[in-house]
């Protein structure tokens, strides 16, 4: 689904990415790790368009993408989150998912405003995939909530809804479990398995490693921008050069 070849960036003198190689097939959950400044939103934000490359190509379905834009790599299928929460505090959470909706049901300004027949069946059809997608990520109940009097975890569920709404074939996720509790953090896992499981191809950046390690089926290693190494969750955490460059012998133990 997604090739990456050669893909570097610097800023300045500083090579924030440098010379990376990365493949995700259709159907797999990838998680991409490695120490703080390792490159890893840097790649995520060459991938979707939101800074340019200084040299290499990602190809998407077997078409390149390199440099395009933001919404034309989403309108394409590939779709991320964001390390904060990126929603309209002042909106419902099912007002968020209903905005998002509209990248792939788009109701054309004279047919809104004449209230078309067409019109109508797009804003039913928008209704119940944001019925559905809440259901789905389990915050249903909280449809006509403000999104800004959310508690952190369900902000980051929702944050995952509005990527949901943008009908993606590859998921990418950075750092989904960023500061949630215990609970919290099960219950994304728990979504995110499911998301997989129903089809989802998944590649995410996380630092919790107790909760990663379970759940990806492969790891790329990052660190100082370059690929460190590559493998099963069990080759990761026997890998010498990842124990001394990320998860620590403590780590390593666990």
């Amino acid at each position: 689904m997604l090739q990456v070849k050669d893909l570097s960036k610097n800023f300045g003198g500083l090579a924030a990415v440098s010379s990376v190689d990365l493949e995700v097939r259709e159907g797999e959950l990838v998680g991409i790790i490695g120490p703080n400044g390792a490159g890893k939103t840097t790649l995520f934000n060459l991938l979707t368009g939101y800074i340019r490359p200084t040299s290499g190509h990602v190809w998407l379905f077997h078409k390149e993408i390199t440099g395009k834009k933001p919404h034309q790599v989403a309108a394409r299928g590939m779709v991320r989150t964001f390390q904060q929460n990126n929603v309209f505090g002042d909106l419902t959470v099912a007002q968020n998912v209903r905005l998002a909706c509209h990248l792939t049901c788009q109701v054309r300004p004279w047919e809104a405003i004449l209230h078309t027949p067409g019109a109508t069946r797009k804003e039913r059809q928008v209704g119940s995939r944001v019925a559905e997608i809440l259901e789905l990520v389990g915050i249903s109940h909280l449809a006509n909530v403000p999104a800004n009097a959310l508690p952190h975890g369900h902000k980051r569920i929702l944050g995952i809804a509005v990527a949901l709404a943008c009908e993606p074939r590859l998921l990418l996720l950075d750092e989904p479990l960023a500061g949630m509790n215990t609970t919290e953090v099960d219950t994304a896992v728990a979504l995110i398995r499911r998301l997989w499981e129903i089809g989802l191809t998944i590649l995410l950046i996380e630092h919790n490693m107790r909760a990663v390690m379970g759940l990806c089926q492969r790891f790329v290693v990052l660190n100082f921008g370059k690929k460190l190494a590559e493998g099963t969750p069990e080759e990761i955490r026997n890998n010498p050069e990842v124990v001394r460059a990320y998860l620590g012998t403590a780590a390593h133990a666990a």
